[in-house]
C-alpha cells in the first residue's frame, strides 16, 4: 500500500529535474518596418524634404563612422532633435519627436537599417548593437532636443 506515495513522488521529481523547453528568444526588431515611422517625414528612400527634414545619406554615414557621431544618432532617435541643423551643406530647421516606444535593440534596429539600406555612400558602416544605444542614452539623459541638435556640428554633422 506504500508503493502509491512512493509512485506519486517519483513522479513529482520527474518533473521537477526533466528538462523544460527554453523560451524562444524576442524576435529581432525589423529595422525596415520600424523605419517607416521616419519614411513618413525622410522618404522611404531617406531623402528628405528640402528645407523640413534633412536627407539620411553621406551625413548619416560620416556620424556613425566616429564614436561621438553614433553617440549623436542614437540620441537623436531616443531623445528627438529640435533646431538648425546643416547637412551636406543645406540648412534644416525642423522638428524630429523622440522615437520614446523604441528599446534599444528597436533604435540600434533602425539606426542599421538607414546604415545599410538607405545610407549607402560614405564611409563604411560599422552596425549599432542595444548596449551601445544604452550607453548612448545614460550618457545624455539630461539633453533634450534642442541640446541634441546643438551636437550636430561638434561632432562633425554637416
Amino acid at each position: 500500500m506504500r508503493t502509491l506515495p512512493i509512485a506519486a513522488a517519483l513522479a513529482a521529481l520527474v518533473f521537477v529535474v526533466a528538462p523544460r523547453p527554453v523560451p524562444a528568444a524576442a524576435p529581432a526588431a525589423d529595422g525596415a518596418a520600424l523605419f517607416a515611422r521616419c519614411a513618413a517625414c525622410h522618404t522611404a528612400t531617406g531623402k528628405g524634404v528640402p528645407g523640413a527634414y534633412p536627407p539620411l545619406g553621406t551625413d548619416f554615414r560620416k556620424l556613425a563612422a566616429k564614436p561621438q557621431g553614433r553617440r549623436y544618432l542614437a540620441l537623436v532617435v531616443s531623445k528627438g532633435v529640435m533646431g538648425a541643423l546643416t547637412v551636406e551643406g543645406k540648412p534644416y530647421r525642423g522638428v524630429m519627436p523622440a522615437l520614446t516606444a523604441l528599446d534599444a535593440a528597436g533604435v540600434a534596429a533602425v539606426l542599421n537599417h538607414v546604415g545599410t539600406r538607405i545610407a549607402t555612400s560614405g564611409p563604411a558602416f560599422k552596425p549599432f548593437n542595444a548596449a551601445e544605444i544604452e550607453a548612448a542614452r545614460a550618457s545624455g539623459v539630461s539633453l533634450t532636443a534642442a541640446d541634441v541638435a546643438k551636437l550636430h556640428a561638434t561632432v562633425g554633422g554637416g
